[in-house]
């Protein structure tokens, strides 16, 4: 078997950001990877998110309950592995990924109260990596920040691109549960944690992708595909 690193946190946190330079990195060095990203938009798979994050649903995150939604971006985590990355994997290979089932603990047990998501959570990881069979990763790398400092950014990226988000990017008080269920599953399954503020100041880019690359190299390394 190969690999899976996963790059996971809340809307605002950067964590596309670093997924790029830790892509970058790895194809400067001649590391051998597959880079997935979460949803895929662009194959049939997506058809029930789009139709979920575009409001066809509700115009609220809560008119879909978690476990419908979770089904949501299963079946098109498993559409991927089954079409792309399933053989690469199986061989050996590295497999990064820019979200991944940690999401749906985030997103989607933000909806549940707090003493609900521990069953959620163990459901959620049964259902994918058991009965639906994709691999568990390796490591999830969490970028850590409020809710509030998140917001802003988000808000920022709206008004640069003219966009107005779908309807979790809109919700601001949504965005809070997320980073609250995010906390308690990073918690809970020891997500390791990548801190995207220190002593009250924004940590640079750069520091955070050496940060996490170091996390990663030794995980990297022990892929079997050269």
């Amino acid at each position: 078997m190969g690999k899976l690193i996963v790059l996971e946190g809340i809307d605002g946190s950067g964590k596309s950001t670093q997924f790029e330079l830790l892509c970058s990195r790895f194809a400067s060095e001649g590391q051998s990877y597959m880079r997935v990203t979460f949803p895929r938009y662009g194959e049939p798979s997506s058809a029930l998110i789009k139709m979920y994050l575009g409001g066809e649903f509700g115009d609220d995150p809560d008119c879909v309950n978690a476990y419908a939604a979770s089904s949501f971006f299963a079946v098109d985590r498993f559409a991927s592995y089954a079409q792309d990355w399933r053989g690469y994997y199986n061989d050996g290979g590295l497999v990064i990924t820019d979200r991944y089932t940690t999401s749906n603990a985030i997103h989607q047990g933000a909806k549940l109260a707090p003493e609900r998501r521990e069953f959620f959570f163990k459901w959620l990881y049964e259902y994918e990596f058991t009965f639906i069979g994709l691999p568990a990763p390796d490591l999830v790398i969490y970028m850590d920040i409020e809710a509030g400092r998140a917001a802003r950014r988000v808000k920022k990226r709206q008004a640069e691109t003219g966009t107005s988000g779908d309807i979790h990017e809109k919700d601001m008080i949504y965005l809070e549960k997320c980073s609250q269920s995010g906390d308690q599953a990073a918690s809970l399954y020891g997500w390791h944690r990548i801190s995207c503020f220190s002593e009250g100041c924004e940590r640079g880019e750069d520091e955070i992708h050496q940060e996490i690359y170091t996390c990663v190299k030794g995980i990297a390394e022990l892929s079997t595909i050269l």
